[in-house]
């Protein structure tokens, strides 16, 4: 009989094996990107949104050609990446020297294709994060008085519009008088949307999408009553067509001296409502509801903190804080709703209250003579009922 051979155990490789997908321009790169694959990409002082995106897509690692932190404001990008648990480099020399495709294995700051080493970065963790967002916190004061002076000019140019609401459309949806609920894809939108349910379902408010907004209101079961789109968004932030379909307004924000690309929304049957202006659409959304005469604005995905403003990298937020003073007497967070709303008196809130004052009636009567009187029939007749 020929003696057992022992077999020998399989090495274990070190380090984190990924599909590297290649691609400099993030938002190109965002719809190829498949659960454990590495993303290697090309994307200066990364923002919260393109991270939840990395992060939602499932993404094993992340190489970057260009530094996390440029140092000018605290992005908050990287802390979403770090916090997930996912691998980041950052400062990769030989980035774009790896095939989109090929299987990489990431370990030590140091990229191998094929066993052989074909880029190295740094390592981006939290204790990282830390220290890069506190030396970038110490530099804020250049960019603040970059983005006043950026506010300043967008005051002039945008100064009809912001201070008389000049060049907005009509809506067939009548706005006046009513509570607004705002939606904006974001970072924990579908969480904040949900957190308002009751709110949605008793007070009937007129339901805004911003881009893919309109998506998330969809997927809660809210039909929008107005979209409304940017002119020159990519397919990542454009809503479905069956968000457009489903809107009575879809209003197009279409940027300043620019032509409106009505040819998809007409082949859909979607009669658009352009508003040119150079503001963001979610700002667009917010002097809109504000010229006519929105009661109330509920926001949810809406970019409100300084350090969320600046971390958007967008020259349109330069009119962002103008706007916040115009709507800020109606402008309402949705994580604030559950403090400020408890919801409408229900039938069974009236029956526990009847029920309290019985019974405090009831107790009130019978530490009294008539009431001690009472008590005594009502004791005897219950026993001979049941004797």
């Amino acid at each position: 009989m020929k003696p057992a051979t022992r077999s020998r155990p399989a090495t274990t490789v070190p380090g984190l094996t990924g599909t590297a997908r290649v691609e400099r321009r993030t938002r190109v790169l965002l719809p190829r990107l498949r659960p454990g694959d590495v993303a290697v990409l090309d994307h200066l002082d990364m923002d919260r949104a393109t991270a939840q995106a990395l992060v939602d897509a499932g993404v094993a690692a992340v190489l970057n050609a260009a530094p996390m932190f440029s140092g000018r404001f605290p992005n908050l990008g990287p802390q979403v990446l770090a916090e997930a648990g996912i691998l980041v480099l950052d400062n990769v020399e030989g980035a774009f020297g790896i095939s989109d495709g090929a299987s990489v294995r990431v370990h030590d700051e140091v990229v191998f294709a094929d066993d052989a080493a074909v880029a190295m970065g740094r390592e981006v963790d939290l204790d990282t994060v830390d220290r890069e967002m506190a030396q970038a916190r110490a530099g804020m004061g250049s960019q603040l008085e970059t983005f006043t002076h950026n506010s300043t000019e967008f005051l002039r140019r945008e100064e009809g519009l912001l201070l008389h609401g000049l060049g907005l459309p009509d809506t067939a949806t009548r706005i006046a008088g009513r509570p607004v609920v705002v939606v904006a894809a974001g970072s924990g939108s579908r969480r904040r949307l949900a957190s308002i349910e009751a709110f949605i379902r008793e007070q009937v408010p007129v339901l805004v999408g911003v881009d893919r907004g309109a998506d998330l209101l969809l997927d809660a079961g809210h039909r929008p009553d107005i979209v409304l789109l940017t002119n020159t968004a990519g397919d990542a932030d454009r809503p479905s067509a069956r968000a457009l379909r489903a809107a009575r307004d879809v209003v197009v924000r279409v940027d300043s001296g620019g032509r409106l690309h009505s040819d998809q929304l007409e082949r859909l049957g979607v009669r658009p409502l352009p508003v040119e202006s150079s503001a963001t659409s979610e700002d667009t959304a917010l002097l809109l509801l504000e010229a006519e005469e929105a009661r109330l604005i509920v926001g949810v995905g809406l970019h409100a903190s300084l350090e969320e403003v600046l971390d958007r990298q967008n020259p349109g937020l330069a009119g962002t804080y103008l706007t916040r003073l115009k709507v800020g007497h109606l402008l309402v967070d949705a994580a604030s709703v559950h403090l400020l709303y408890s919801g409408r008196v229900r039938p069974r809130h009236v029956f526990v209250v009847l029920l309290a004052g019985l019974l405090a009636v009831a107790t009130a009567v019978a530490v009294t003579p008539v009431g001690q009187e009472w008590l005594t029939h009502l004791t005897d007749y219950l026993q001979g009922l049941f004797s």
